[in-house]
C-alpha cells in the first residue's frame, strides 16, 4: 500500500497539473484551433510547466534547498513555489497573450491564485496539501468546460473525482499531511478555479 501512495502521488504530481488542463481543453474544445495555435500554446506550456522546473529542482536538490520532488518540509516548498508562481506568470503574459484562449487563460490565473494562497499560507507554517490542490483545481475545471461547452464529460469528471479521493488517501496513508492539510488544499483548488468563472464561463 505505501508503494502504491507513493506511485500516485508521483504519477498525480502538481508538476503536471497545468499541462494536463491545457490538454484537456484542446481534447474537449468544438472550437476551431488551428495546428499552429495548438502547438504554439501547448509545447510552451510543456516546456515552461514540467521541462523548466525539472531543471530547476535538480538544481535546488544539488544546492541542498530541497530533498525530495515531494518537498516535505514547509521550509523547502517556498524556493519552488516562487519558481512555480514565476513559471506561470510567463505562460499567462507570453504563451497565451499571444496565442489567447480565454478557458485557458482564467485557468492558469486560477492555478496562480491558488498556488500563491498556498505559499501564503507556509509564511504562517502551514502547509497543505499541494496534491490534492492540484487534481481539486483540474476537476473544477473539467467541470467547468462540460458547462462551458455543453458536453458530456461524466466519464473524465468521474475519473478525476475518483483521482483526488485516491490522491488525498495517499497522502494521508503516506503521514504527508494531516487531515486539515488536505481539506484545506482541496478547498483551494476548488475556489480558486470558481473565482475566475463568471468572467468565462
Amino acid at each position: 500500500m505505501r508503494l502504491f501512495s507513493k506511485i500516485i502521488s508521483y504519477i498525480f504530481h502538481p508538476l503536471f497539473i497545468p499541462f494536463s488542463g491545457t490538454i484537456a481543453y484542446f481534447l474537449v474544445t468544438p472550437k476551431y484551433n488551428s495546428i499552429e495555435l495548438q502547438s504554439g500554446t501547448v509545447l510552451p506550456i510543456f516546456i515552461l510547466t514540467v521541462i523548466i522546473p525539472i531543471i530547476f529542482f535538480l538544481i535546488l536538490k544539488n544546492l541542498g534547498l530541497v530533498s525530495s520532488v515531494l518537498m516535505p518540509t514547509v521550509k523547502e516548498r517556498k524556493y519552488p513555489f516562487y519558481i512555480s508562481i514565476l513559471l506561470l506568470f510567463m505562460v499567462l503574459l507570453k504563451v497565451l497573450a499571444t496565442n489567447f484562449v480565454i478557458e485557458l487563460h482564467y485557468y492558469f490565473l486560477s492555478l496562480i491564485i491558488a498556488t500563491t494562497s498556498a505559499l501564503i499560507m507556509l509564511f504562517f507554517k502551514f502547509k497543505c496539501s499541494i496534491h490534492v490542490m492540484a487534481i481539486g483545481s483540474l476537476l473544477m475545471f473539467v467541470i467547468s468546460l462540460s458547462i462551458h461547452f455543453e458536453t458530456n464529460l461524466s466519464v473524465a469528471i468521474a475519473f478525476l473525482t475518483l483521482a483526488t479521493g485516491i490522491v488525498a488517501s495517499s497522502r494521508l496513508y503516506l503521514r504527508a499531511h494531516s487531515s486539515v492539510e488536505v481539506i484545506i488544499g482541496l478547498f483551494i483548488g476548488l475556489i480558486s478555479q470558481l473565482l475566475t468563472l463568471k468572467f468565462w464561463l
